[in-house]
């Protein structure tokens, strides 16, 4: 038969199993079978693996340094304490914002003088009757300093803190009352006021002008002066520990 078809110049048809044509292997299954192929496959899809991984690890270093203001610390061989200029110079570069430092709340300090101190219970003797104010028959610890001008002329009262107005009020015996609520749980209190410039809820700069001095009921022998009060944590502090050295 065969030789009747190569005689004829017919192809030879493919053999059959029980009437089915036999399948031929595919291109795929010979591929398939060669000895390289899997670990070829597995070395390529690590790659793809490694790669994706660190091009994640790249753009997360890229985040993380690119956030300083939410007070991150950079680490790693890219980070560091300084930062490089464009010129090439080293320069220090401030991660967190310092804190204020307390300020006289006078406009002009050295003309400004301590009349009556803060009652400090460990003080002497001398010391607790020179912090006493006294209100008709009543002698009352002084919770602040009473600061006033040779002159008596009335000044201007500033703001020793940065802050929110949490107060403005008129008070019988202290006169005129303005509160600033500022960070660290610190509070200020400015008593015995004129022409206050500030309502509850303004937000004020350090050394913005919120009032002038005035006289009050409670210390009126001390004529024009501002009763000034420092309080932490809900707790009256000797001012002058915050107060700078004129």
């Amino acid at each position: 038969m065969n030789e009747q078809n190569k005689k004829t110049g017919q192809e030879e048809t493919p053999k059959t199993t029980q009437g089915v044509p036999a399948s031929q292997p595919s291109s795929w299954k010979r591929a398939m079978s060669k000895r390289w192929v899997f670990p070829a496959a597995y070395i390529a899809a690590a790659g793809i693996i490694l790669t994706l991984v660190w091009v994640y690890q790249g753009t997360g270093d890229k985040t993380l340094n690119s956030d300083p203001a939410n007070g991150v610390v950079e680490t790693g061989a890219s980070a560091g304490t300084e930062g490089t200029a464009v010129n090439g110079e080293q320069e220090s570069v401030e991660v967190v914002a310092k804190s204020e430092n307390f300020v006289w709340p006078v406009a002009v300090p050295s003309e400004i003088s301590v009349v009556k101190p803060f009652y400090d219970n460990e003080a002497s003797t001398e010391e607790h009757e020179a912090a006493m104010v006294q209100y008709n028959d009543t002698f009352i610890p002084n919770t602040g300093v009473d600061l006033a001008r040779g002159d008596n002329k009335t000044f201007e009262v500033k703001a020793a803190l940065g802050g929110k107005v949490t107060r403005v009020e008129q008070n019988p015996l202290t006169g005129q009352v303005v509160e600033i609520t500022h960070s660290d749980n610190l509070k200020t209190v400015y008593q015995s006021l004129a022409d206050v410039k500030v309502k509850q809820d303004d937000e004020v700069k350090q050394g913005d002008a919120i009032a002038s001095a005035g006289v009050n009921e409670l210390e009126k022998t001390l004529g024009n002066h501002l009763h000034f009060e420092v309080y932490e944590d809900g707790q009256p502090v000797n001012p002058q520990g915050y107060l700078p050295e004129k």
